[in-house]
């Protein structure tokens, strides 16, 4: 029996639509898995208080061992919510785990990992390594995979974004107009 009669989705009448819409629904279960093994790992290593936004934010502000900007931050991770990533930034540096610096050439500050925070994200590293990565390693080509996946998530990140700004040009319908 092909999947589309045993799966109804509303937003699928069609099979590339049924394939769209697995697709993102595979993507939201994943991003959920992936959260929850920042969050588990990390807390091994962080503690309680440091929650998943903020653990990768701390990761994306060890990337390269220099000194991020919030805006930057935000454009690495895809987000556009610079309030809630100063407020994370802020929870970190609290922590102990980043450190703030006025950049000289602006008015804009600039965090960068402090010792403790080297520590905990190499620690992340290393249990990462042993739960993980070893597990990945025992699927076939998983290297070629998870570049040709990486690939196909980033165009897939632009058709989305580029989906996304579009939609943001309709218009809602309301009662008032005739339909709902």
């Amino acid at each position: 029996m092909k999947s589309r009669y045993y799966r109804s989705w509303h937003l699928a009448r069609n099979e590339f639509e049924f394939k769209t819409t697995e697709f993102e629904w595979a993507m939201i279960r994943f991003h959920e898995a992936f959260a929850r093994f920042v969050t588990t790992t990390g807390t091994v290593t962080m503690g309680g208080d440091i929650k998943y936004a903020e653990q990768l934010i701390l990761h994306v502000i060890r990337m390269q061992d220099r000194p991020k900007n919030s805006a930057t931050i935000a454009r690495l991770i895809n987000r556009d919510d610079i309030p809630n990533i100063q407020y994370s930034l802020r929870k970190l540096e609290s922590a102990g785990l980043v450190t703030k610096s006025r950049d000289e050439k602006s008015k804009q500050f600039n965090y960068a990992v402090t010792e403790l925070g080297t520590r905990v994200t190499d620690e992340y590293h290393e249990i990462k390594g042993e739960i993980l990565i070893e597990r990945l390693k025992q699927i076939q080509n998983i290297e070629g995979r998870l570049e040709d996946l990486a690939q196909l998530l980033s165009i897939l990140t632009g058709v989305y974004e580029e989906s996304s700004r579009d939609s943001a040009t309709f218009t809602p319908m309301s009662e008032a107009d005739g339909e709902a």
